[in-house]
Order: C-alpha cells, then structure tokens, then sequence
C-alpha cells in the first residue's frame, strides 16, 4: 500500500469516514441546503497561535476535517490542553503546559500534513527551541521548506538538518527582520508573522500575501495584543511585543468549499444554499461565476447557487493570488467548464502542477488538453520552466461513467463532482483525502440527494 493511500485512509477513519470507494449514479442535479463552518486554511493557523498565549483560546467553527485533527495532535503532543467546548464546533485552547515533543510523535502526528513548519516560531519563542520532522502536503507543485527556514534564520534562529528531520534553536533569543518574499506565498506570509508578534524590535514583510484567511489571522493576532499593519502594497509591519494573551474568535468561513458546492450545483444543473458563504470574499468567484452562465442570490445567511437553464458559456480564467481568482477554485469548475457551449482557457500561475486531476477527466469524455504555454494570459513564472500549466477545455462534452482515484484534496473534490455528472455508475476511491478539508462531506452529499452507495 502506497503512503498517499495510507494517509487517506487514516484521515477517512479520523473522521468517521470508514469507507475508501464511493460509488455514484450520476445524472442527478444536486439540491438543497448546506451550512459551512470556518475555512481550513485559518482554523490550523489559528490553532498554532494559540502557542504564543500565556493562557486559554477561544476557537468557534472550527470544521471536524482531517487537518484539524492532524492539529490537534500535535498541540497535545507539545503539552497544550485541546478540549471541546460547550457547542459544536468549538475548541479550548490552554498552552500554560507547553513543552517539548520528540521528533517520533511529531512525525507520527504530521503525517502528511505541512503544518509542523508553522509551529516553529512560537515553540521558538515559548521553549527556545523546536523540531520538525520531513514535510508531505498535496502533490500539487513546489513548496519548499527551505525558504521558511531561512525566514527563520533571519528572525535569529539556529537551523540543524538532522537524518531524522530538522533541530532549531533559538540561543539569543529572536528579533525583528526585514523580509521580502519573491511570491505573494501564503505560508511564508504566515511563518512571518507567527514569528514576527513576540520577536524583538521591527519586523517589516514585503511581497505579503494578503488573502482573507490571512487577514483573519492578522485579526486573531491583534485581539491576543499583537501590533500589526497592513498596507495597500502588500506590506505588513509587526511590531514584537513581550506578552500575548488568549484570543476569543469565530473562524472565517471556507471560501474554497463555498465555491466547490457552488461549481457542483452549476455542474449537475442543481440548486444548492451554501449557509455561511459572504459576498466580500467571494466577489472574484462570484464574477466568474456568473460570466460562465450560473446565478446566485445573496442572502444574509449565506449565498445560493444555481444553474438557471440554457447553455453555459466558455471563459478565459487565471488563477492567481488574492484578489486574483484562487487556484483552488478553478479544479472544481473545471467540471462545469466541460458543459459550457465552446472553448475555455485556463491559465494555472500559483501552482505547476495543478492539472493532474485532468486525466481522469478525459477518461470520462471529456476534450481537454494541457500546454506549457501561458495561454489565455499574461506570461508566468511557469511559462519559461517546461511546466503544464495552461488547460484548453472544449464544449459541451457529455461525461460517461470510470473509475477514478483521487490524487489530491481539490482534484478529488472535483472528481466527486465529475462523477455526479456523467451517465452511469463511477466508483471514486482514496476518498479519505477529501475529509482533509471538507467537513461531512458525505452527510452533505446525502442532503442534495446525491446517490451514493459506500464501499469497504
């Protein structure tokens, strides 16, 4: 058995999900009602800055995700105290009892997760010293640790390679440092300023990414005492300060799994509300959304999405960073793309190798091809690097029934959407990867009236 499946697996049992293979009558529109809880890629985050308090945190809609509970394991490892509070959805958060864990259940907790990287300023800051084991993460493109080591070091730290993984210190303690990313990375942003809010002096980063989980987290470090700007040139100041208090927030909601379940019900010509969902920080979505032929009516509990009827339209999209239309949204409407009457153009600029999830997809029918070229766009940092990073999708296409695995958390979300689609019964496995960020997503699949049957 291959390490991706076995990460899969363990995920899918760590939420309830004892299945590997689901197997789906495609055909079916998908209808009803679904409610979000807060995005994944600010619950991690800020379960990590919970480590720089000096007492209890508050978490509140906080998804049961895999990554999560990747999270949380490696809090208790460390010796901070995770309980659930009185609701759904809500984490205590006590780090007075931090300490250090060995590199063995650090590793057996990470699994594949990246996550470890993002403890290592404030252990750092709380214990002086920190251990991170080798990093795995989605097969979706480069992300290097090696920058956010030298970040690290730029801070004061002391950076050990070992065999088993790598040692940091931190001897004369960490201090403000002058960054500037070559990439608006997200990550890196991140490593900043979980590094940056109790490092001496001033820290200014330049090249910021500026996304809206980001800014959560800005929001999150500000309430715990933390003296950070933001400027309008992706430039962000912090300002070190000694003490840090436990923080009481309700997470932003998941944009990435609003715009999935909005790709799906355009896909099978469903009619889906995403309880939840704001308007702010789909705005970008929301364009494209509308420019390829769906509709959606904004509530103020949430946005519902639908197909409207008649013939969908092709677009030319680029991904791209905040407020750029985010890569994580094109894979799943990449499906609805395949409908739409004529050629669209995709132009991946965030991640290299993001189209792997399209093989499957021509399998079922569907006219894609893949180019090294920009297309459709301006040129790229992947242009010139022999990367496939331009898709060209012909329509409409009618998709047919296939077996498929999921390769990764978003292309398996989509291979979920193509498989509700096409004619006839597809099995999709590795399913435990989609329970990385996607909370119940099989109780939610039953709720729009998916048919479904799961597999051992």
């Amino acid at each position: 058995m291959n390490s991706l499946l076995q990460d899969a697996q363990a995920a899918g049992a760590r939420v309830g999900l004892t299945a590997e293979k689901i197997t789906i009558n495609g055909g079916r529109p998908l209808r009803g009602r679904i409610q979000l809880k807060g995005a994944k890629n600010l619950v991690t985050k800020a379960m990590v800055a919970a480590l720089l308090a000096d007492g209890p945190s508050e978490l509140r809609d906080v998804p049961d995700i895999s990554d999560v509970r990747v999270v949380r394991g490696l809090l208790d490892i460390h010796g901070v105290k995770v309980t659930d509070g009185p609701e759904e959805g809500v984490l205590l958060l006590d780090p007075t009892g931090v300490e250090s864990a060995h590199m063995a259940d650090i590793d057996a907790h990470a699994g594949s997760s990246r996550i470890p990287i993002l403890f290592c300023g404030p252990l750092l800051h709380a214990l002086g010293e920190a251990f991170i084991p080798d990093l795995g993460g989605c097969r979706i493109g480069d992300r290097p640790i090696d920058f956010h080591l030298e970040v690290l070091r730029r801070f004061g730290a002391v950076v050990e390679k070992l065999p088993s993984g790598i040692r940091m210190t931190a001897p004369n303690g960490l201090h403000g440092a002058k960054v500037e990313l070559p990439y608006p990375s997200v990550g890196a942003t991140e490593q900043v300023l979980l590094t940056a809010v109790k490092s001496d002096g001033i820290t200014e980063l330049r090249g910021a990414a500026i996304e809206p989980e980001i800014m959560d987290l800005v929001n999150i470090l500000q309430k715990m005492g933390a003296i950070i700007t933001v400027d309008t040139d992706r430039v962000i100041r912090i300002e070190g300060v000694q003490r840090l208090t436990g923080y009481s927030h309700t997470a932003l909601f998941d944009r990435n799994e609003a715009a999935s379940w909005a790709a799906a019900a355009l896909a099978t010509e469903g009619d889906i509300f995403v309880g939840g969902a704001r308007q702010a920080e789909m705005l970008t979505f929301l364009n494209v959304f509308r420019k390829v032929g769906g509709a959606f009516d904004i509530a103020d509990d949430g946005i519902r999405f639908y197909h409207p009827g008649g013939d969908l339209k092709p677009v030319v999209i680029e991904t791209d960073v905040h407020p750029g239309f985010m890569t994580d949204w094109q894979q799943p409407l990449v499906i609805a793309l395949t409908k739409a009457k004529g050629v669209s153009i995709v132009h991946e600029t965030v991640y290299e190798q993001r189209f792997g999830f399209v093989d499957a997809l021509v399998d079922m029918g569907a006219t894609i091809e893949i180019h090294k070229e920009c297309l459709g766009g301006h040129p790229c940092r992947f242009g010139q690097r022999n990367f496939n990073h331009s898709a060209v999708i012909a329509g409409p296409t009618v998709l047919h029934a296939a077996d498929v695995e999921v390769p990764d958390l978003r292309g398996g979300f989509s291979h979920l959407i193509a498989a509700l689609t096409a004619n006839g019964r597809s099995t999709v496995s590795n399913v435990g990867i989609i329970s990385r960020g996607y909370e119940n997503f099989i109780s939610k699949l039953q709720q729009l009236g998916a048919d479904f049957v799961l597999e051992n």
